[in-house]
């Protein structure tokens, strides 16, 4: 994987669509009854919020991310977290560039590394995170999007590739897909017709949220991206999709590093307000403890 694009062979055209995959398997959910509500659907994630019935599922299953995070206490529009970039961006930030890595390592793994303790996040999608801030710098750089709040997205949509007991592998997929409730309108959730024929979320009848950020089948196949270069873009994919959220954040020519940029890019991922200041406390939390390990 390179660390540094020079081009723009890290994504598919907005109008093609996606490389064919095989059906993704069955729900994350399991057999766990639940009652939940999706706020503020947009094209990109979906939140979540869920309320157990009988039978009872266990802690694990339980762990919604989004029910974890507290929301930050500040007015939507009046400023962005700090926008720690991986190079040339805020002071607070430790780099990539300022890093002395062991000969012949990489020094954007060796930032993950540092990060990674900084964060409790892993550093397999910390990876993803910062490459899709430097793919973003070279194909669009006046969106100026940071890898601390592709991170806080991550960390309410999936747990950062974690959701359910899923453990992210070194080639950044989940040990088992992360795929959504069914968007059937039932109680609580709006209905979104089936756009894949069951192709990443494995349901011909409806359309589910799948992979580590929560995209819609539709938006998918608008956004996708290849992270990682291997040809195929893959929802499931770490890499493809936290570069396709970066897409979808950075539409219009939008100022990611800026209050009112960075507030209208995360309320059209999921135009929820609380949702919003969720992600804004994690990618100022995520930047700040970051700089104060360096």
């Amino acid at each position: 994987m390179r660390t540094t694009p020079e081009n723009d062979e890290f994504v598919d055209d907005p109008a093609t669509p996606a490389p064919p995959r095989r059906g993704v398997g069955a729900a994350v959910l399991g057999r766990l009854v639940i009652v939940l509500a999706v706020l503020g659907l947009a094209g990109g994630g979906i939140w979540l919020v869920t309320k157990a019935s009988a039978p009872v599922a266990s802690p694990t299953t339980m762990e919604i991310p989004a029910l974890q995070v507290k929301a930050a206490d500040v007015k939507p529009g009046s400023v962005a977290p700090v926008n720690a970039t991986l190079a040339g961006g805020a002071t607070q930030q430790t780099s990539p560039q300022q890093a002395q890595p062991k000969p012949g390592k990489d020094p954007l793994t060796a930032w993950t590394e540092r990060a990674a303790q900084a964060t409790g996040i892993p550093a397999r999608a910390l990876l993803a995170y910062g490459n899709a801030e430097l793919a973003m710098r070279q194909m669009q750089p006046t969106c100026k999007i940071s890898w601390a709040t592709l991170a806080g997205i991550g960390r309410i949509e999936s747990n950062h590739g974690q959701y359910g007991g899923a453990v992210l592998g070194q080639d950044g997929r989940p040990s088992k897909p992360i795929i959504g409730v069914p968007l059937d309108g039932s109680p609580g959730v709006k209905a979104i017709g089936d756009t894949d024929g069951g192709q990443f979320d494995g349901d011909a009848a409806v359309d589910r949220a799948v992979g580590p950020m929560q995209f819609i089948p539709s938006t998918w196949r608008r956004y996708a991206a290849d992270g990682n270069r291997d040809g195929v873009g893959d929802p499931q994919q770490i890499d493809d999709a936290t570069l396709a959220a970066a897409r979808y954040l950075c539409v219009n020519n939008r100022d990611m590093s800026a209050a009112s940029g960075w507030w209208q890019g995360i309320l059209s991922y999921n135009n929820s307000t609380e949702y919003a200041q969720k992600v804004f406390g994690l990618a100022d939390g995520y930047a700040k403890s970051v700089a104060a390990a360096k």
